[in-house]
């Protein structure tokens, strides 16, 4: 046990991560303690490291309570739930989980996006409902040969644009910039990018500039045959324009694994047979969340150990 480092863990984490940190190092769990701020005040000075995740994040008030903190290990790719900028001011260091759940989450992006468009979902309850004895069910929608528009084309992007590319759909993406490493077919636009594609998928990162960059507008360029599939982070949605843009058939239908106010989600859309729905499961898998772990506790190790980070987003 390395006796001088001493981990926070902010909130309940996989067994193997929580078994691997106990046993290497002194660890306190703050969602234990019936009076977080009490407990800040008496043992932040010995914290030298928290363990978080995506979701809970780290947020400027808790690192403030820990005037001896070196780093912040976040289980998950995003860090809109951690203050980049505090860290970054006071020289934190803050990895998180790059690479290893990019498959899984593609494969999410790809499964919601055939769900939604051949009715996969509303056909079991279909079935389950005994309907099937009275009536046809609805008829789905070809992907081959539609265009697979995909929003935020990093690594987690590029994989499923090579998923789809398999079930022979087009591919187009909306960023910053042209890469020049793909032959896709790049807009600056991204309400060009909606009315060229049949299925806009949405794989950006969530930042005070991707706020509600879905509104009303892009899913009015999407159109009534356009699908909204979303595997980002529900803030980069008007979550209320596409609620509407879905009742008044602004668009075909969406696929959704995230929300805007997570584990909340608009009734509107419980009953809409053109709309799917995830419980943010997009790296939900064994495989995925062991690998996430790893990595976690290697970063965390890692930098313990004098060797530095090897995830670090700062």
């Amino acid at each position: 046990m390395n006796s001088a480092a001493v981990v926070l863990i902010t909130s309940k984490v996989t067994k193997s991560l929580h078994t691997n940190i106990e046993n290497n190092y002194k660890t306190y769990h703050l969602w234990e303690q019936p009076d977080q701020e009490a407990f800040l005040k008496q043992h932040g000075h010995e914290i030298t490291a928290v363990a978080t995740s995506a979701v809970y994040g780290a947020s400027a008030e808790l690192m403030s309570a820990l005037p001896n903190l070196k780093i912040v290990v976040s289980y998950g790719v995003g860090f809109d739930a951690l203050d980049i900028n505090y860290a970054k001011q006071h020289g934190i260091t803050i990895t998180n989980t790059p690479d290893v759940l990019n498959n899984c989450v593609a494969d999410t992006a790809l499964a919601l996006l055939l769900d939604v468009a051949r009715y996969i979902s509303y056909s079991d309850r279909f079935i389950r409902s005994g309907q099937w004895k009275s009536r046809s069910v609805k008829l789905g929608h070809k992907i081959g040969n539609k265009t697979c528009g995909i929003v935020g084309l990093g690594r987690i992007g590029k994989a499923i644009a090579k998923r789809a590319e398999a079930f022979d759909m087009k591919i187009a993406y909306y960023g910053r910039h042209q890469q020049s490493d793909v032959n896709y077919d790049y807009y600056n636009d991204l309400q060009a990018l909606a009315k060229a594609s049949d299925f806009l998928v949405l794989a950006l990162p969530a930042t005070s500039e991707t706020n509600h960059i879905i509104n009303k507008q892009v899913l009015t360029a999407l159109g009534a045959k356009g699908f909204l599939i979303n595997i980002a982070r529900g803030s980069v949605v008007d979550e209320q324009a596409l609620v509407t843009a879905l009742q008044e058939g602004v668009i075909a239908g969406a696929g959704l694994d995230v929300f805007e106010h997570e584990p909340n989600t608009p009734k509107e859309l419980w009953e809409m047979d053109n709309v799917v729905m995830t419980p943010h499961i997009g790296s939900s898998t064994y495989e995925t969340r062991e690998a996430m772990s790893d990595l976690v506790f290697a970063n965390l190790h890692s930098f313990l150990e004098g060797k530095g980070a090897i995830t670090p987003v700062v």
